[in-house]
């Protein structure tokens, strides 16, 4: 007797077969999507109660930024008062007048450094900023005028922020022409290209070879013609 032969089942269409991998893939993309979103979502949660954490305690840490003379002059009460925090000026006046201010004040120089690398508003946050994590800071005080502002408090609170370092912001009345006048523009841009930053910052980190201490200027090596104090500063 002849057997009958048993119907093989049909195998499914390619089309489903293609339709089902899709699937998978898709499910798995979006897996890691959410299980990325999440450990960024925890470590930016983790990273906004260190600085809340940070910014309820006390300063250990003055940052400068140059533009006027005028905030050299009003951080030498600080440095009276505060020897033995460290106060960073970064790119302000010539390194003779900075000298002759404190000496004037009667202020301790010892612990003031001069940062020499900045360029512009941004570089004082990224070049100070290294220093700043190195000295292990957790709440900076930044001095800068109202007319620096709303600029200046936000790219230090995006780029030192991302240093875990809590930031309060002082400023120092100006008179007569502003050294800083901002544009929304400006604004706009430096805020961009600082978020922007905190994604290449743990990569590379800029490195200033230019800073020294105020106590190591030598006075004697400076002719009157190298350097013109502002006449705010009245030096002369």
């Amino acid at each position: 007797m002849k057997q009958k032969s048993r119907s093989q089942p049909n195998p499914p269409p390619l089309g489903n077969r293609g339709r089902r991998k899709t699937k998978k893939i898709v499910t798995g993309v979006i897996f890691i999507c959410f299980l990325i979103l999440g450990i960024l979502g925890g470590l930016a949660t983790a990273q906004i109660t260190r600085l809340q954490s940070a910014a309820s305690g006390p300063v250990d840490a003055i940052l400068v930024l140059g533009g006027s003379i005028k905030r050299e002059m009003y951080v030498t009460q600080f440095a009276r008062q505060h020897p033995e925090i460290p106060i960073v000026i970064s790119q302000g006046s010539a390194a003779p007048c900075v000298q002759l201010i404190f000496e004037r004040d009667r202020a301790p120089v010892q612990n003031v450094w001069l940062e020499q690398c900045a360029y512009s508003t941004f570089t004082n946050f990224t070049f100070s900023g290294e220093l700043l994590k190195q000295w292990d800071v957790k709440k900076v005080k930044v001095i800068t005028s109202q007319t620096h502002l709303p600029r200046a408090k936000w790219l230090a609170q995006i780029l030192l922020g991302a240093k875990n370092i809590a930031v309060e912001i002082e400023t120092v009345p100006e008179e007569g022409i502003p050294g800083n006048k901002e544009f929304w523009l400006k604004t706009v841009l430096d805020v961009t290209r600082s978020l922007i930053w905190t994604l290449i910052e743990p990569f590379y980190s800029p490195d200033c070879q230019q800073v020294q201490r105020l106590s190591e200027i030598d006075l004697t090596q400076w002719q009157p013609e190298d350097y013109q104090c502002e006449h705010q500063g009245q030096l002369d």
